[in-house]
């Protein structure tokens, strides 16, 4: 069977591996298997979110409020924005699709960091579009803006924090190549990691309203996968102004956002104090790791996330050592698929942190 040619340079995106496939695999009890490796918050959702979706479980036969009137509301008002300047999608990753297909096609060319989130590359394949990337791993403005000259790309990815690094951008040199970049240029900036940059240093976190007051070319991305604990909800967000939202509504399948999970993430806005918990606890364990890497000799790369990736010598393989660990039961990241010898690992509570110092410290 023939299918598109566009599909040949595709590389199926790899996701950390399940805990079932893990138990299936190697045979090992589930209850000791610890997963860090697709960073989701270890200490799961407020409690108030279990409690509201419980108390809607028998609207699940319900086709879910297409409006998504309750959770753009709350939005609204987190963020200081107005209705039609939100869209919402399953996991922010859904936003990006639709961003691609509202802009890129084929003759048009999308720019990226050298080592970034694999979903750029794959939605602008799909339609056609041409990849360009910087050299460096680091988002580096200067690289950037020289690509940016040269391609004339139709978007720009500039993701910060970064995934799968953690390194993040100055929020000052990031609003600083914006403003010399056409209108006509969809810059998307993926802040799906911004709550844990704005507690680490508010100098590396952007505010969406701000972005999007000043520039007319500007999509914020957000997400509730991560800090809010509701990764299996599938709840992303674009902020944007309303012109840019509104073509981005023309690819938008409708009910794309289950009643649960729209009922989860507007209850998980009104429960900030369990996000803040969640991220000090977060950057307490990642002084763990540092310590940890730094007794080893090893790079970590200064993180603005809730994980740590370490860049490991030349003499240890980050695909062996992440095998040795997953036939230990300990589910981390390797990296090798973006072009790093490095493991990247989520950080998690106290107890699981403690498992994987133990599993890694002989192999390391």
């Amino acid at each position: 069977m023939k299918f598109n040619d566009a599909l040949e340079s595709i590389k199926t995106y790899e996701a950390g591996k399940p805990i079932e496939l893990v138990v299936r695999e190697y045979g090992i009890d589930k209850d000791s298997i610890v997963k860090l490796a697709s960073n989701e918050n270890p200490f799961g959702c407020s409690p108030k979110v279990k409690d509201a979706v419980r108390s809607i479980i028998d609207n699940m036969a319900l086709y879910p409020d297409d409006s998504m009137l309750k959770l753009k509301t709350a939005l609204s008002a987190k963020y200081g924005v107005q209705s039609n300047e939100l869209i919402i999608g399953a996991g922010s990753d859904q936003v990006i699709e639709f961003a691609i297909h509202a802009k890129a096609h084929s003759g048009t060319k999308v720019l990226i960091n050298s080592v970034t989130f694999a979903m750029y590359e794959i939605y602008a394949k799909q339609v056609g579009a041409q990849i360009i990337r910087t050299a460096s791993r680091e988002h580096k403005m200067d690289e950037f803006y020289a690509l940016y000259q040269e391609h004339k790309p139709s978007i720009i990815f500039l993701c910060t924090p970064n995934n799968p690094t953690g390194d993040g951008l100055l929020a000052s040199e990031m609003i600083d190549f914006i403003a010399k970049v056409d209108s006509d240029t969809l810059v998307i900036v993926d802040g799906a990691y911004m709550e844990y940059a704005r507690y680490k240093n508010p100098a590396y976190a952007v505010e969406p309203k701000d972005l999007i007051e000043r520039f007319d070319n500007v999509l914020f991305l957000g997400t509730f996968s991560k800090a809010y604990g509701l990764g299996g909800m599938r709840v992303g967000y674009g902020l944007a102004q309303a012109s840019i939202i509104e073509a981005l509504y023309k690819v938008r399948p409708p009910f794309n956002i289950t009643t649960l999970s729209l009922e989860a993430a507007s209850v998980a806005l009104e429960d900030e104090a369990f996000v803040q918990k969640c991220i000090a606890d977060n950057f307490k364990e990642m002084a763990r790791y540092e310590t940890f890497a730094h007794s080893k000799g090893i790079n970590v790369i200064d993180s603005y996330t809730n994980f740590v990736t370490l860049s490991l010598p030349e003499e240890k393989n980050s695909s062996k050592i992440a095998q040795e660990l997953l036939k230990k039961g300990m589910i981390v990241r390797d990296l090798s698929s973006y072009g790093l010898n490095a493991i990247r690992i989520t950080i998690g509570t106290a107890v699981q942190n403690d498992r994987f110092f133990e599993l890694t410290d002989p192999l390391l």
